[in-house]
Parts: C-alpha cells; structure tokens; sequence
C-alpha cells in the first residue's frame, strides 16, 4: 500500500511545481479517502485556507444518495462558499489521483456553482 502512497506523493509533487494559487486566484485542492472527499480554496502566498467543504457536512450527509453524487454536492457547496467570498476563478489540484470519477464531479459541481477554472 505505501507504494500506492507513494506514487501520488510524487504525482502532486509534480503538479505542485506548476501550480499555485493566490488570493485572487486560489488554488482547489482535492482529497479523497475510501469514503468521503474533502475540498479546499488555498491562498499558497499567504499559506492560509480561504473556504472548505467535504462529503461530513450536516447537509450533505443527511442527502443518501452515491459517493459520486455527494462529490458534485461538495463541489457546489465550496462554489457557493467562495462565491460569498467574491471568488470566481481558481485553478484546479486533482491532489495526485486520476481526473475521473469523484474527482471529477467535484469539478463539475464547482463549474456549476459558478467557480471557473
């Protein structure tokens, strides 16, 4: 298993070097574990987190519906929190795992929320 976690670390560590966010353009961050996926806006200048959102929220874990639909849920949950921010763009960190599934409709989620990227 720690190969496994070890191939990602050196996946984001190769998106790392082309990606950074800012306050006006912060960067997404995603992580997915086995049953819940957790998202964040980060300012990489300052290092501070600027909104969050996961699938362990009240309102997201009282909907029961699929792991993948929870994920778009998140993903507009975070669109709407950056939107109060003033927050229209960002740049999108995959975190190291593949763009399809989860990752992916926390992507669409925050496209339809309104975030561009």
């Amino acid at each position: 298993m720690s190969t496994l976690i070890n191939r990602r670390q050196k996946i984001r560590y190769r998106i790392r070097k082309k990606i950074a966010g800012s306050a006006q353009k912060p960067r997404l961050s995603v992580f997915r574990s086995n049953s819940d996926i957790y998202v964040q806006l980060i300012d990489d200048t300052n290092g501070v987190t600027l909104a969050s959102a996961s699938s362990r929220e009240k309102d997201i874990v009282a909907q029961k519906v699929t792991k993948t639909e929870k994920s778009k849920l998140v993903g507009a949950a975070l669109a709407t929190k950056a939107k109060a921010l003033g927050i229209t763009t960002c740049t999108f960190d995959r975190g190291g795992y593949l763009y399809h599934g989860r990752v992916k409709s926390v992507a669409d989620g925050a496209r339809e929320g309104g975030l561009q990227f």
